[in-house]
């Protein structure tokens, strides 16, 4: 009896430090609203190139006006944003359910680490942008998001490393077959991220 005791001492022990370090709360349907809205913003994106007769999937250099770089630049700050605050509200409402806080130094530690690199990646692709370098966007955002991804998992689920692994790959097969960036960006942000959702929904709820 004691020894059964003992165990189970234990295993609370190491669920509570598990509690304390890593941020648990993330929520499966938040990544699966994350990714049916990718897949509309690059139905989107498509249609509007169409639209201007641009023809993405050539891989020549494309010349973009003004207008459209501004309108796809607008377009995937819109589904940032939309990602984002559902992400925030459906992991609000499962740490509200866990009695868990959504907000304390595990919380913050995983923004820094998560935000480091996709600052980077930010700032690289505006550098693209300023240099016309539009078809390299995709493979860039891909590479330094799973790059984001692998560094957070440290403070949050240890599946998170592999969706991130699955970004990196992507973005870096698309680094080698230029013109086909929005086709890996549609698989990258918007199907891998419905069936990682799917299955942390299934596992973790």
């Amino acid at each position: 009896m004691d020894a059964k005791n003992y165990h189970e001492d234990l295993s609370h022990i190491r669920s509570m430090m598990e509690r304390s370090s890593r941020f648990i709360s993330l929520s499966g349907l938040s990544g699966v609203v994350a990714g049916v809205t990718a897949l509309l913003g690059a139905g989107y994106v498509y249609y509007a190139m169409e639209r201007e007769k641009v023809s993405y999937i050539s891989g020549n250099r494309i010349a973009y006006t003004s207008s459209l770089v501004q309108e796809l630049i607008l377009t995937g700050i819109i589904v940032l944003i939309i990602a984002v605050f559902s992400g925030y509200i459906f992991t609000a409402n499962k740490s509200k359910k866990k009695g868990l806080k959504i907000w304390d130094a595990t919380t913050k530690r995983l923004l820094v680490t998560f935000a480091v690199p996709l600052a980077a990646g930010g700032l690289f692709c505006g550098a693209l942008i300023i240099h016309e370098l539009f078809v390299w966007i995709a493979p860039v955002t891909l590479i330094f998001y799973g790059l984001a991804l692998v560094g957070a998992e440290r403070y949050t689920l240890p599946d998170v490393k592999y969706l991130g692994y699955c970004e990196m790959a992507l973005g870096l097969i698309a680094a080698f077959i230029l013109g086909w960036g929005l086709f890996f960006w549609s698989v990258g942000f918007g199907v891998l991220h419905i069936v990682y959702g799917l299955i942390m929904h299934k596992k973790y709820k």
